[in-house]
């Protein structure tokens, strides 16, 4: 009789706590306007924690990835779960290294090239470090679409913005081409702060 009351107590507790859940406010989701985000460019330090998932022709795969910018380069930590395979890519002006913790780092000069040679598939990381933060690349041509913009062969949208810190972010992005489609959800941004990998 006892150990029925308890089980019941035990139920009740947990729909109340279920139901407290379920009423916590949710953040409005931002709509994506490329006209509002030109002060953007100005943003020296920002990263952010989500998950990649790249599709090619003949292969695809998917990561855990952690971006950080700075004025002087791009840290980019990919992963699988719990840290597993962990490999850093580091952009410095137009010097890539690739460290895979296994004290073989290479470097090139070549960034694109050589990466596009490591993934076997051509990701263009020169671009992406402005279309992540919902930018086009300044030095480059593009053309506005309802969702984000096409920019050298690539279209990229803005499937869904968040906000962090009263701006309007990425959340989840697509960039692809005929050869290539990448996925990133974003978690988790920190913007003008530097978090190191």
């Amino acid at each position: 009789m006892l150990a029925s009351k308890v089980k019941w107590l035990g139920l009740l507790c947990l729909v109340v706590i279920l139901t407290g859940c379920s009423t916590a406010p949710v953040v409005p989701e931002a709509q994506y306007s490329k006209t509002a985000r030109a002060h953007l460019y100005k943003l020296e330090r920002w990263s952010f924690n989500g998950r990649l998932a790249i599709t090619g022709k003949n292969d695809s795969w998917s990561a855990n990835i952690n971006w950080v910018h700075t004025p002087y380069d791009e840290r980019i930590k990919l992963s699988g779960p719990l840290g597993q395979g962990a490999t850093v890519i580091q952009l410095t002006g137009n010097l890539v290294t690739l460290d895979r913790g296994d004290g073989k780092a290479q470097s090139s000069s070549q960034p694109e090239a050589f990466i596009n040679q490591q993934l076997g598939m051509f990701v263009p990381v020169h671009s992406l470090r402005y279309w992540v933060v919902g930018l086009p690349e300044p030095s480059s041509s593009f053309v506005e679409t309802a969702t984000g913009f096409k920019q050298a062969g690539w279209l990229i949208e803005y499937k869904q913005m968040q906000f962090v810190n009263d701006q309007s972010m990425p959340r989840n992005i697509t960039v692809k081409n005929e050869q290539v489609k990448l996925k990133l959800f974003i978690d988790q941004w920190v913007l003008n702060v530097t978090k190191p990998i």
